[in-house]
């Protein structure tokens, strides 16, 4: 009976909309906090939710990506950014970047920004997953634009953004803290494209 209700949640509106999603994103959190990120299963994730286990690639790409949105509840989908990002001239990528990441991250609040660093302080997978992120993220980017010392580059990259984050959002430094976004980028951003395409010797 468990198997045909199963079924028939799958046959229904779920598995090709928004709710799924959500669905998947509830399951999660459940998941992860009975078992452990190790321990649990994009199967068991998907079971939860009453969903194909493809679900899961389909909308956060791996069980790292599903973490991210459901425990670390970064203010994006990984897959839409990429897309957002890659929308543009590669001279302009370090522009994009930060200008969006202040955008996603304003737009969340900065005390969601806060949360995301106690969890990574506080719990080791938090930090793998975190650091999964980024590298698989910028990876992405970097090998696209052609750039050499594609690991070196990502964890500069990585540490600007998480810099940034940290001294707008929880430490709070005036006058970054209020400032207007443009202001940011303009400066910012320049070292954010070097760290892309540039000179790092």
């Amino acid at each position: 009976m468990a198997v045909e209700d199963t079924t028939a949640r799958r046959r229904g509106r779920r598995p090709g909309g928004q709710d799924t999603r959500v669905a998947l994103i509830e399951a999660a959190r459940a998941v992860f906090g009975e078992s452990g990120f190790d321990g649990a299963t994009v199967r068991a994730i998907a079971t939860r939710a009453g969903v194909d286990a493809a679900m899961v690639n389909h909308w956060f790409g791996s069980k790292e990506g599903l973490f991210a949105q459901a425990v670390l509840k970064l203010p994006f989908d990984p897959h839409e950014l990429l897309a957002e990002l890659t929308n543009g001239p590669d001279e302009e990528f370090g522009r994009r970047i930060v200008r969006t990441f202040l955008t996603r991250w304003d737009g969340a609040g900065g005390e969601v920004f806060q949360a995301l660093v106690r969890s990574v302080a506080g719990h080791e997978q938090a930090a793998l997953v975190l650091r999964s992120f980024f590298q698989n993220f910028f990876t992405k980017i970097i090998a696209g634009l052609g750039s050499d010392r594609v690991e070196l580059r990502t964890s500069l990259c990585a540490s600007q953004l998480v810099g940034m984050g940290l001294v707008r959002y929880v430490a709070k430094f005036e006058p970054m803290a209020t400032s207007e976004i443009e202001p940011l980028v303009t400066a910012i951003a320049p070292t954010v494209q070097r760290y892309l395409t540039g000179n790092i010797d």
